[in-house]
């Protein structure tokens, strides 16, 4: 059980640049050298400079080497647990964020969302049980960011007491709703939903996809309900596609198995959500104080669209309809899906969260997944995608209004502008 820390006044942290202001720094191609330089410099003259291995951790996953970053986040945890995040003129909102050890999808992308605020934060790492530091700085709002995975799930339920009695409001306070937000939890949650479509999902270990493989099991025992080929599959805890594969007939999964050394994976089957043109078109929407708000759209001729890989940047023709549906997002999608933005709000039950969606030929909202930890940013380039930029704009300060809301003075001090 994680006892309550005690809320200290003053108290000194080191000041870390952040995900945000390092990943517009490499997205934008600009020159590392200095920064690397610098870092080098300060870890040359003290080697247990937290804040500069926090930094240097965040710039090696940024920069494609995350097992090497992890390793000298860890190395920073053993120095230091709390750090400390400025914006613009730091004289807002004073913030509390809980964190957890791990890679960009460990916890929710603060970072990017206090973007252009005026937001004091600390971030307070819990360990792997989810205990804090005795003492944690003062605060006006604390913010749960820990994302929902199995490593994680022992941190969420040891914060769960401490939460319960936390002296100060708490946004996304209620654990076991980040907890439940499983591939499997979130299918569970929507199986009897009309307007949004969660396709039945299994838990199934490598002995169960084996007797799949040679006929010995039915899809129908997994599922306990009539389900066809094709299915998708995916080890636990994947993302961003990884090792998430179409299986047309079961004898293509002695095949992933070889593939694959996970022990345990999901099973669903497969919707084809392909629109008349033949291209498949998927949103990320962010929820907030239960508004939707776009983030982008991506439109790719495969089933598995990923926007990196959608081919949004050479086509003129893709970001056009991107940019339509984004300045037209609350009258059109929101509009249309508003039984399914109730649903999402209340079965969720979450001060914040984002989802992967579709929409579907007959209306209907196809749930590709819901998370807290969903990468939700403003990288794009400005000139060539410089639609987004009111759209992102809109989502960050709706997100700032809402941590100002908790303190019960409107818009907050730490937002710029209520959207």
């Amino acid at each position: 059980m994680t006892s309550v820390p005690a809320l200290a006044p003053d108290m000194e942290a080191p000041e870390i640049l952040g995900l945000s202001t390092l990943a517009h720094l490499v997205y934008s191609g600009s020159d590392q050298g200095p920064l690397r330089n610098l870092m080098s410099e300060r870890l040359s003259a003290d080697p247990t400079d937290a804040g500069v291995l926090m930094d240097a951790s965040m710039l090696l996953q940024l920069t494609g080497q995350g097992e090497a970053g992890l390793q000298v986040q860890a190395s920073a945890l053993e120095f230091r647990r709390i750090y400390k995040r400025l914006y613009a003129q730091a004289n807002g909102l004073r913030l509390l964020v809980i964190m957890v050890a791990g890679d960009f999808m460990a916890n929710t992308p603060f970072d990017f969302l206090l973007e252009g605020s005026d937001i004091q934060a600390h971030l307070v790492y819990a360990d792997p049980e989810g205990r804090l530091p005795e003492t944690v700085p003062d605060h006006d709002v604390a913010f749960v960011a820990v994302g929902e995975s199995e490593p994680n799930l022992p941190v969420l339920q040891g914060l769960k007491a401490a939460l319960a009695d936390w002296p100060r409001p708490v946004f996304n306070a209620d654990v076991a709703a980040i907890a439940a937000l499983t591939r499997d939890g979130v299918s569970s949650a929507f199986a009897d939903c009309a307007s949004v479509v969660a396709p039945p999902t299994a838990r199934i270990d490598r002995s169960g996809l084996a007797r799949l493989a040679a006929g010995d099991l039915q899809l129908s025992a997994v599922f306990g309900s009539a389900v066809d080929w094709p299915v998708i599959v995916r080890p636990i805890d994947s993302h961003a596609g990884g090792g998430l594969v179409k299986i047309d007939r079961a004898a293509e999964l002695s095949a992933y198995l070889e593939a694959q050394g996970e022990p345990e994976f999901f099973l669903s089957p497969f919707v084809d959500y392909a629109s008349p043109d033949g291209q498949f078109r998927k949103a990320r929407v962010a929820f907030i104080d239960g508004k939707p708000f776009i983030s982008h759209l991506a439109i790719s001729p495969h089933w598995m669209v990923h926007y990196l890989s959608a081919g949004m940047a050479e086509s003129p023709e893709k970001r056009a309809e991107e940019a339509e549906f984004m300045a037209g997002f609350d009258a059109g999608f929101a509009a249309r899906q508003a039984e399914a933005v109730k649903a999402l709000t209340s079965r969720i039950g979450l001060d914040y969260f984002a989802i992967d969606c579709a929409e579907l030929a007959d209306g209907r909202l196809l749930l590709f997944e819901a998370d807290v930890a969903m990468i939700v940013h403003d990288l794009d380039d400005s000139v060539r995608f410089a639609y987004k930029k009111p759209a992102m704009r809109k989502l960050f300060d709706a997100f700032q209004a809402a941590l100002g809301r908790r303190m019960g003075d409107g818009a907050g001090r730490g937002a710029q502008s209520a959207a």
